[in-house]
């Protein structure tokens, strides 16, 4: 600790490089958390698995940390070669020397932006780019972070939500089934919920969802 504070009281040029790099990694390290979720496939699973949760009406089954776990495990397989990528490229040498931090970041970078420009619709990117008039990017090298990850990030989201209107069909139509049966049973005080959860969650369970979800999910990367 009293080393930190010295190159902060010291005012050589190194030592204020070195002050610089040292709050740099420390934002990267309080970014970590936006990263994780705007920058790899977390958003996408974590709808879905909402969606599944929404669409079978079970309130609170499976609980938030359950899909919240399931989801960072998910995220962690499907993002493994990328990171892999970001720490042979980037992480190992930089710790072995190799390269300095600017030049770290710039290769940690770029396996993120391969990963999320392959799951970016040109038209999410080009709004972004638009509204901050900048030039048409001839690679992938060019593509500011700034306009990639939010380009990135509603393309996510939209997926996600078209995943997730197909996961809604079969159990609606069972809603409107049930409700049809309870109407002509002349039984229109008993909530149809109560009769259609049953019935949802078994057509879920002989179908084996979560495995088709989970599937799903995969292939979509």
């Amino acid at each position: 600790m009293n080393e930190v504070m010295e190159l902060f009281n010291t005012s050589s040029p190194e030592n204020i490089s070195t002050s610089v790099k040292l709050i740099l990694m420390l934002t990267v390290l309080s970014l970590a958390p936006s990263i994780l979720i705007l920058m790899t496939c977390f958003t996408r699973i974590v709808i879905v698995l909402s969606f599944v949760r929404t669409a079978l009406a079970t309130q609170q089954m499976p609980p938030n940390q359950v899909i919240i776990g399931l989801s960072l495990f998910l995220t962690f397989f499907i993002m493994a070669p990328t990171f892999h990528e970001v720490n042979e490229q980037a992480l190992t040498p930089l710790f072995n020397e190799e390269i300095d931090l600017e030049e770290a970041y710039e290769k940690a970078a770029l396996p993120f932006k391969e990963f999320m420009s392959a799951h970016t619709r040109e038209k999410d990117l080009a709004l972004f780019l638009d509204y901050a008039q900048a030039e048409r990017p001839e690679s992938i090298d060019d593509i500011p972070l700034t306009a990639l990850v939010p380009a990135f990030a509603i393309s996510e989201i939209k997926t996600a939500f078209q995943i997730g209107f197909m996961i809604f069909i079969p159990f609606l139509v069972i809603d409107m089934v049930v409700a049809s049966v309870l109407m002509s049973m002349g039984m229109m005080m008993l909530p149809p919920v109560m009769i259609s959860l049953p019935f949802k969650i078994l057509l879920f369970v002989l179908v084996d969802g979560w495995y088709l979800v989970v599937k799903s999910l995969l292939q979509s990367f």
